[in-house]
């Protein structure tokens, strides 16, 4: 008897053609669903009988009680190899296994540079208005030359930025509880001493940590009023090192000048929700990872790591 595989939130509907699935039959059986269903009773009726499931990591929550009503579920496979919304804990008792794949820097960093420069020369505006009634030139970008760009998290993918930053001409700073001066030096930053150090020197703030206990909500609203004015928020990390409602109020009141973001606390955002209107945000569906090479690399990997399951190899284990 066959095994159920369900691919979850393949929004684009490219799953099934970006790796072999078919090389896993007869012993799975491969489907996908394309949308996002939030209620969990509509969700469970969808995925009852899986006995795997392949996930992109934190678009669907697998909880332990969503967990504890897949009475078949043998194997969780996520992109990437850290999902902080799958339930471990829940996953051990019931002895499911839990893997990952490999992921790729490269797409996360492109976007957080794409979400800087749109912000920074007003490119979405500008060009709406350009389609739509024919305005020319009706709004003063930000040079990035000269300018300093502070990073929060200094690791990969903040390294990385750091580099970019340079070719642009601009100063990088950088800070987090654990940066040492070696790590900054290396990546051409200066470190700061502090987190209100950073957010005043910088005309561009970008989020490069991890979510944890110490960085939630890290950008509160007495921290968001250290940075200058005239400045810009990039969040291409976690919403939640951000404190969203203070976050809202410095964007309306015009204390923060911009923000360019692809995170946010609930995922899909709602169609009512403020960071959908305001002007001065420049806002992606969490596309960070979302890139062929990426999707190409998860979705194999995905086929990998259930073929080496059923053959008893050792697995890229979360557990």
């Amino acid at each position: 008897m066959s095994l159920n595989c369900i691919i979850l939130d393949d929004y684009q509907n490219v799953a099934l053609s970006l790796a072999d699935w078919a090389s896993l039959q007869p012993q799975v059986q491969t489907t996908a669903l394309h949308r996002h269903y939030a209620d969990e009773d509509e969700l469970v009726a969808h995925i009852a009988h899986a006995d795997i499931l392949v996930v992109m990591r934190e678009r669907t929550p697998l909880s332990a009680r969503l967990i504890g009503r897949l009475p078949n579920l043998k194997l969780i496979v996520t992109s990437g190899m850290r999902n902080a919304s799958i339930d471990l804990h829940a996953c051990a008792e019931r002895l499911i296994a839990v893997c990952g794949t490999a992921s790729s820097s490269a797409a996360p960093l492109e976007l957080s540079w794409g979400l800087l420069l749109g912000l920074a020369r007003h490119i979405p505006a500008e060009s709406q208005a350009l389609r739509s009634n024919g305005a020319w030139q009706h709004t003063l970008g930000m040079a990035l030359h000269g300018k300093t760009l502070g990073l929060l998290g200094l690791g990969k993918i903040g390294g990385e930025m750091a580099n970019v930053a340079r070719a642009f001409g601009m100063r990088v700073c950088a800070w987090s509880q654990n940066l040492s001066e070696a790590r900054a030096a290396a990546c051409g930053a200066e470190k700061m001493a502090s987190l209100p150090a950073l957010l005043r020197a910088s005309d561009v703030v970008s989020i490069h940590l991890v979510l944890s206990e110490r960085t939630r909500h890290l950008l509160d609203g007495a921290a968001l009023a250290y940075m200058k004015p005239g400045a810009l928020l990039i969040n291409t990390s976690r919403a939640g090192i951000v404190d969203q409602q203070a976050m809202i109020s410095a964007l309306q009141s015009g204390q923060l000048a911009g923000a360019g973001l692809d995170v946010f606390e609930q995922e899909p955002l709602p169609a009512d929700h403020p960071l959908r209107q305001l002007p001065n945000v420049l806002a992606t569906p969490h596309l960070g990872y979302v890139a062929d090479t990426n999707y190409r690399t998860y979705f194999s990997e995905a086929v990998e790591d259930i073929a080496g399951w059923l053959h008893g190899a050792p697995l890229r284990s979360l557990l």
